[in-house]
């Protein structure tokens, strides 16, 4: 087994379509007898590739699932890295340190198979060498791509001995470095294909749809097995076509309903022969480019887009239909309509989902070799010509394989893979095999041989220079790539890394995308958490992350980055994500409802528009709006219904929402796609009557309260820092030359505040306490002057003024008091927004009204535990712990100001927990409540990858002033 050289796999046959096909097919997914060794030096050739009655199976051997990946079965461990390679760089030898395994299965093979079949490898890591009967077949390179291998006159009846030796890292894995696990092993299906003589081998359907006259062409090409007979009979039976095909041709179906992501029409054809039948779903549509804008049919698009590895926290890389399912539907529920398939070809039932449920597709080559960049890209593949065959090799099966979906609207030579010969050879083979779709390839940003501009992370003034570069003429001094590049629609393959709490800034790049043409939108950085499941040892279900295996070269949790978790749980970031990927916007003013129709193809008659009036957390009648057809990017403005005006009471809250009028694949009817409120919220009555509260209800060193109608709690303090989220952890692209913010903070003392009582007087009618909060060891200040009235028995009003002192070098993360009340907390019910959480710059998605929260809901279980829960908008809460209710109410400010909303965080948690725990099922609660009550609250930004918070999202010092009224409940 060689695995050291530059090139591509052999033996197996030439690349083609996935085919739905009447011929026989046999699964050899199964379990499978599987031995490891550590290298290829310790890998025996003892006659375990045969039958040899001789030869028995020894006690190395164990048997094994397939597919699987064996480091997830029990041999050895996984291992994450991001750019850099976990071995040497030593192209193209992989590490002498270098697991292989040996895999063996003993079928027997029906006669249908005897006359002509294929065994088919759909993902093997990363380098296979594949055995029949004894007999060498081949070898494979690229993981996840197909390869058949042709077993006519080697396959027997029974006995047959398949015999699949693989290693983990080989030569290819130079090409395979794309921020995610090194899991190896046969980890996608192992089919046996019979290939009838006279059937069909391959086919490449090229649909078009003509927007000026609503009329479709099929370019049909047809491949036969073997002699071909008779000739073929091609058939769409919806469009009356029915004709005999030899080797194809442009045929003319009249007119089609065209295909796009929000009409995804397909049409069932048929490709008949004496030996097989081939079923193909057919959408109609062209991709172009005019005039530096990405059109689909005719229209302007906007990818909506997201990025998505393939993994399941049990099983890795192996397909799971129901996970598959469950993605694709929380996608298009969240308005998603694009993915792009980072870093390779996904298994290929997506793509039969993507084209029926209306998805755009970016369809990328299995190929990255990022790790080259951390020493300067000496020795890059991608400019070497000895991996050409490799790099075309590796193209060719991906195109082929999925080239007869509607749904893929780019080929992507790859992602992160430096500049080189070898990717402007794929684009060439590709431009020349299929120009009905446009090519893509990130990493070379002269763009000289692709159809995109694309671009990842690029900051919000960058972006809007890319979407205004077009809106005068060219220098005269542009050069002819230079005009090439300016032809170009952009977008990012790649923005708003989602990774823990995050994604800041989703509606400014929004904003961008609807301002200028050219920006055809983008993809977010990602769907899924690559977490890996494991149980604590109280049981509870956690994930881990690189490091966590033991590995030497890893890069912690940066593989955690997802709108949903790797158990498909939805993270505040996509709830935002479906607000600004909406196909309608709505806004309600005071006397009217402005409706814009976001869709690219349709007009609004799918949808509902229903109305919903609230006051005081009562429903006071709802109904529906007549809104009308309104066309593509139409915006039309709509009276609010005359039966609000003869409501009984004035409502604080309208809401209108638009809802799917019929039952979709991927949704009922009802499903709601997007949302509009006004709120005209009353503002809470103050106490009429008030006294001086008692010393003994306060600390009588900190003058803390301590204790409310039997509810026992210590605080409020002032409060300036939050638990690191993964974005402060890391420095904005834009400031890269200064420490991240968590790093700031910490040197700052944010997290070490000290608070003293500079005095307490009895005055007005109130207790007046005055404290200074400072960092140790620091001089910068915020003083504090709490009074305190008592409203009843069971209750206090505390007017807090808040005033910085000082220079403070650092912008806060939050303003606000921390509280902690005994006993564990019950859950919490609110009026403001909700029901998830929400930040400045991630604000989008939660909504006015009554919510509730249990315990479990209160924080966002992000598997690196860091700030989160703040529900913002907050005019009154009911915290519930075991030992009672505390609630609180914002008062007014009257003329001496003060906010009438705050943010409320309520945690099982102290923050210095949270933040000295390296997984969330490591948390330990201390069975006390802790809440803050903010009165300011900085944005979540990007840092990650890519900007930090945006100016207007951060937090200055500055003064706050709040005035709230506490009550204890029991219960």
């Amino acid at each position: 087994m060689n695995i050291a050289r530059k090139g591509p796999g052999t033996g197996s046959r030439s690349p083609r379509a996935r085919l739905h096909t009447t011929a026989p097919r046999r699964s050899l997914n199964g379990t499978w007898q599987f031995r490891i060794f550590p290298g290829l030096a310790a890998a025996p050739d003892d006659g375990w590739d045969g039958d040899d009655a001789g030869w028995a199976l020894g006690e190395e051997w164990t048997s094994i699932p397939v597919p699987a990946h064996w480091v997830l079965e029990g041999h050895g461990r996984p291992a994450y890295t991001n750019v850099r390679f976990p071995f040497p760089i030593d192209p193209p030898n992989p590490p002498d340190e270098n697991p292989v395994g040996d895999y063996r299965l003993v079928f027997d093979a029906a006669p249908e198979f005897l006359e002509g079949a294929v065994l088919r490898f759909d993902g093997v890591e990363s380098a296979a060498e594949v055995r029949l009967n004894g007999e060498l077949l081949g070898e494979t390179r690229g993981s996840r791509l197909t390869h058949e291998f042709d077993v006519r006159g080697k396959l027997r009846a029974t006995g047959n001995v398949l015999a699949v030796r693989v290693a983990q890292f080989s030569d290819a894995s130079y090409l395979e470095d794309q921020d995610m696990w090194w899991l190896p092993g046969i980890f996608r299906d192992v089919d046996l294909l019979a290939v009838p003589d006279g059937g069909v081998w391959d086919v490449f359907a090229v649909t078009d749809y003509e927007a000026t006259d609503g009329t479709g062409t099929v370019d049909l090409s047809v491949t036969r097995n073997g002699a071909a007979g008779e000739p073929a009979r091609f058939r769409i039976p919806e469009l009356d076509v029915d004709l005999e095909v030899t080797g194809g041709g442009v045929i003319g179906v009249g007119g089609v309903e065209p295909w796009s992501a929000e009409t995804p029409r397909l049409y069932t054809a048929e490709l008949v022969t004496p030996a097989e039948t081939v079923t193909l779903r057919l959408g109609f549509r062209r991709i172009e480019v005019r005039d530096s804008v990405l059109l689909v049919n005719g229209a302007p698009i906007q990818l909506r887009g997201v990025n998505r590895h393939e993994h399941d926290p049990e099983r890795g890389r192996v397909f799971s239909p129901e996970r598959l399912e469950q993605d694709l539907l929380l996608m298009k529920q969240h308005n998603v309509n694009a993915v792009r398939t980072s870093h390779y070809p996904p298994h290929p039932a997506l793509l039969d989902r993507a084209d029926e449920l209306g998805l755009f597709v970016v369809l990328e080559c299995d190929l990255e070799t990022h790790g080259f960049e951390e020493i300067g890209w000496r020795g890059n593949p991608s400019a070497d010509p000895q991996w050409r065959g490799a790099y075309l090799d590796r193209m060719q099966r991906t195109v082929h394989r999925d080239k007869n979906h509607a749904s893929i609207v780019m080929w992507s030579l790859g992602n992160e893979s430096g500049t080189g010969e070898n990717l402007e050879a794929m684009a060439a083979w590709t431009r020349a095999f299929d120009p009905s779709r446009l090519i893509h390839y990130e990493g070379d940003w002269s763009s000289t041989y692709v159809d995109v501009y694309s671009r990842m992370y690029a900051s919000f003034e960058e972006t809007r220079r890319i979407g205004e570069e077009v809106l005068t003429p060219a220098p005269f001094g542009a050069t002819a790539a230079e005009m090439h590049r300016r032809s170009l629609p952009f977008m990012q393959c790649e923005y708003a890394h989602a990774m823990g709490n995050s994604p800041g800034g989703l509606e400014e790049y929004q904003e961008l995308f609807d301002r200028y043409p050219r920006l055809a939108g983008g993809f977010i950085w990602e769907w899924i958490e690559h977490g890996i499941a494991t149980t604590g040892a109280d049981g509870r279900r956690g994930y881990l992350y690189g490091g966590d295996f033991g590995e030497h070269t890893h890069d912690g949790n940066f593989v955690i980055d997802g709108l949903v978790s790797a158990d498909r749980e939805v993270r505040p970031g996509l709830v935002a994500l479906a607000h600004w990927y909406s196909p309608v916007r709505i806004e309600v003013t005071d006397g009217a409802v402005v409706i814009q129709n976001r869709y690219d193809h349709v007009d609004l008659s799918g949808l509902r528009f229903v109305w919903k009036a609230e006051a005081d957390g009562r429903e006071l009648g709802r109904g529906e709006l007549k809104v009308g057809r309104v066309a593509s990017w139409e915006k039309v403005e709509v009276a609010l219904p005359d039966e609000l005006a003869d409501l009984a009471e004035s409502p604080e809250i309208v809401t209108v929402e638009a809802v799917l009028v019929d039952k979709q694949l991927w949704a009922e009817a009802g499903h709601v796609v997007g949302r509009g409120q006004r709120a005209w919220l009353t503002p809470a009555e103050p106490p009429l009557e008030t006294s001086v509260p008692p010393r003994s209800a306060f600390d009588p060193v900190s003058l803390r309260l301590r204790e409310l109608g039997g509810l026992r709690l210590e605080g409020p303090v002032t409060s300036l820092w939050r638990v690191p989220t993964d974005n402060d952890r890391r420095p904005g692209w834009e400031e890269m030359d200064k420490p991240a913010y968590a790093a700031r903070w910490e040197l700052l003392g944010l997290n070490r505040l000290l608070t003293r009582v500079v005095s307490a007087t009895e005055q007005d009618g109130a207790l007046v306490v005055r404290t200074r909060t400072v960092p140790p060891g620091r001089d910068c200040a915020v003083d504090a002057e709490y009074v305190w009235r008592q409203a009843g028995p069971n209750a206090m009003t505390v007017e807090v003024t808040l005033v910085p002192d000082g220079t403070w070098p650092v912008e806060w993360p939050r303003l606000g008091l921390d509280l902690v009340l005994e006993g564990a907390p019950t859950g919490m019910a609110w009026r403001g927004l909700g029901p998830g959480p929400s930040y400045p710059d991630l604000a989008a998605g939660p909504f006015w009204g009554d919510h509730e929260a249990s315990a479990d809901e209160l924080l966002t279980p992000y598997v690196l535990p860091q700030e989160s829960g703040a529900r913002a908008g907050v005019r009154h809460a009911s915290i519930g712990t075991e030992q009672g209710t505390l609630v609180v109410t914002v008062l007014p400010g009257g003329a001496s100001g003060g906010v009438e909303e705050v943010a409320v965080t309520v945690s099982p948690y102290s923050r210095k927990t949270l933040a000295t725990t390296a997984h969330q099922h490591e948390l330990v609660a201390d069975g006390r409540t802790h809440v803050s009550i903010d009165l300011f609250q900085a944005g979540v930004g990007t840092a990650a990858c890519g900007e930090g918070v945006l100016p207007r999202y951060r937090l200055a010092a500055r003064p706050g002033r709040v005035t709230l009224l506490l009550e204890s409940r029991e219960g």
